[in-house]
């Protein structure tokens, strides 16, 4: 699914150019689950960035699906990451102006999905995550856990093949980290490919491998022999 060659990213103002990404090469497979940890500053949410063509990389290769879209324009980039990639960040990213449901929404109303199958499969994945109650409240009225269930719901409900999750336990106590852990396995069985960020080896014992960062380079990777279920 993704493999990287010397992948590179800087960032350069005019005092100063910072080696965000240095020579990274990694190979991961669809379906798979991986983990990515590493100090604060190592790099890793710029790597999950690249991966989510939400920066461009500064040199190296990056292959997609068997497409090498390093040098894709913006425009290219952001169908393909529409198209087969979902997101999960830390501080949920939900727009308080609309409802769970139109929170949920709002990935396929950009795929101009119709009007039925939006219904559909928005209502599917608030069941499944025990949030049709919800649906018409406003992220403002739900608990740290449940708008974090709604940024999963909304991750996943144009069924992309890739999530990519930036500390999506670290706003959450540990009885809804674990909850919003158990969601991300359930979708790893069902077949989806996540890469995660976290800085908790507990929540890293649920991914098959792990890759450690330091200083912008894979410095070692673990495959888990007892992965949580």
């Amino acid at each position: 699914m993704i493999k990287t060659v010397n992948l590179r990213k800087v960032y350069t103002t005019e005092e100063v150019e910072t080696t965000a990404l240095n020579d990274v090469s990694v190979e991961i497979k669809e379906g798979e689950y991986v983990a990515v940890m590493g100090p604060s500053g190592c790099g890793k949410s710029t790597f999950l960035n690249v991966l989510g063509m939400i920066d461009q990389p500064s040199g190296g290769e990056y292959h997609f699906l068997g497409q090498e879209i390093s040098k894709f324009s913006e425009r290219k980039r952001a169908g393909l990451r529409k198209r087969n990639i979902g997101f999960v960040f830390q501080s949920f990213n939900l727009i308080d102006e609309l409802t769970v449901y139109e929170n949920v929404e709002l990935p396929l109303l950009y795929l101009g999905f119709s009007p039925a199958e939006r219904r559909t499969r928005v209502t599917e994945v608030l069941e499944n995550m025990a949030l049709m109650p919800r649906k018409g409240h406003f992220p403002q009225q739900l608990s740290g856990g449940q708008q974090q269930r709604v940024a999963v719901a909304r991750a996943v409900v144009a069924r992309p093949k890739l999530i990519l999750a930036d500390e999506p336990t670290g706003n959450l106590d540990s009885v809804h980290g674990e909850e919003v852990m158990k969601l991300l396995g359930e979708l790893h069985e069902s077949g989806t490919a996540i890469i995660m960020v976290t800085h908790a080896p507990a929540y890293a014992d649920y991914a098959q491998r792990v890759i450690h960062l330091f200083d912008g380079q894979i410095v070692s990777e673990n495959f888990q022999k007892g992965c949580k279920p």
